[in-house]
């Protein structure tokens, strides 16, 4: 921890390109996560007493409205899969949502439509009759659908079964009510503008046909989807580019994809990733410049096309390669007050909190645990003043 509290050299170096404010650098947030993680797993969580008590929290320096306070349901993925029969905890799709319910949550984001099969309604719920019963409970519980990770046509051109499948899902999400349908992958993994111009078509065309069916088609990105596009220079082995103009690849296919059919959802746990990971590149001419990604400033450009978030936390760890250890939301260093400060439209962005890592292989409660963490600290979030 030595550089990280070194503010006159390495450590200070790191936070600026962490995005970090110097408090919340310098704050392990241990005692804080502890205590949090020992939060009961059953009861409305206090932000939701409070709300209630006050008329809702909808307005004044809330930054996230309590009707927009989402989960992506592959946080507690453990819970829906796990056999009711074999324990009291909370299991399968219907339980979930009523303890969701329960903490304060009022948006799902689905990461696909499975559990376990002595779950009511079966193991597949990825059907017409599935979405249908899905609705219910998501009714029964005050909970709205605002998207799922789930197929795109890895075909291109697209063939007939690709398409059909791809109408099911449209169809499965109208049912649902959701407002939006994606996946959880990059357009492309590649670094070279003619196949994220390939991407775009896709895209372009997938996003039409959504558009035709209701539904708002978005992609969902990583850290990789911000290193910058290889588009210039000395030609490789292969007659490909191998040096760049200093323009991201998901910024590039922001700009030639139709604004009216792709959206975009940030995940802004690996959008600062990406800060730590990509801010130098090699220019046409040879020469190394710096560029520091500012994730809030992309939204901000282009606010519009981003209907969601990811909202994950982290703890610095320059160890990793990644720049940071995934923890439950509000735990960790990323500044979310100044994150969504900035790009406003609070009532347009959808945030869902997302922990990669919550299901743990010796406490069966600690995904929904973390969940309560994240929507308490979700909700905890006020303007900069």
């Amino acid at each position: 921890m030595t550089a990280f509290n070194d503010a006159s050299g390495t450590g200070e170096a790191l936070r600026r390109t962490l995005g970090v404010s110097r408090r919340r650098f310098l704050s392990t947030c241990t005692a804080a996560a502890t205590a949090a993680i020992a939060a009961p797993v059953l009861g409305a969580s206090p932000a939701l007493a409070q709300e209630r008590g006050r008329g809702g929290d909808q307005g004044g320096d809330v930054l996230v409205p309590a009707d927009k306070r989402g989960i992506i349901l592959y946080t507690v993925r453990d819970a829906t899969g796990r056999d009711p029969l074999s324990t009291d905890l909370p299991s399968g799709f219907r339980e979930v949502f009523a303890q969701l319910s329960r903490f304060g949550y009022r948006q799902v984001e689905f990461a696909g439509y499975g559990q376990h099969a002595n779950a009511p309604g079966g193991a597949n719920l990825e059907s017409v009759e599935g979405a249908k019963l899905l609705r219910s409970w998501l009714d029964e519980y005050g909970l709205r659908a605002q998207g799922n990770h789930g197929f795109i046509p890895s075909s291109w051109p697209f063939t007939t079964p690709d398409l059909d499948t791809f109408k099911k899902h449209l169809e499965i999400a109208n049912i649902l009510g959701m407002d939006h349908m994606g996946t959880g992958g990059d357009p492309t993994g590649s670094a070279y503008r003619a196949d994220w111009d390939v991407a775009a078509d896709k895209w372009n065309a997938l996003g039409e046909i959504a558009r035709r069916a209701g539904i708002k088609l978005y992609t969902h990105n990583h850290d990789a989807a911000y290193g910058f596009l290889l588009d210039g220079g000395p030609l490789d082995a292969q007659g490909r580019p191998t040096r760049s103009s200093g323009i991201r690849k998901l910024e590039y296919f922001l700009k030639v994809t139709d604004p009216k059919v792709v959206w975009l959802e940030m995940d802004i746990f690996w959008a600062h990733v990406a800060q730590y990971k990509f801010h130098t590149y090699t220019a046409h001419d040879g020469s190394t410049r710096e560029k520091v990604f500012d994730p809030a400033g992309l939204v901000v450009r282009n606010n519009k096309r981003y209907p969601l978030f990811h909202a994950k936390d982290g703890t610095v760890n320059t160890t990793n390669g990644m720049g940071y250890d995934m923890v439950p939301f509000g735990t960790g260093v990323i500044d979310y007050t100044t994150f969504f400060s900035r790009v406003g439209a609070r009532n347009y962005h959808n945030p869902m909190v997302e922990q990669d890592n919550a299901p743990s292989g010796t406490d069966p409660a600690q995904s929904l645990n973390h969940a309560k963490i994240g929507y308490d600290n979700i909700a905890a979030l006020r303007k900069c003043r």
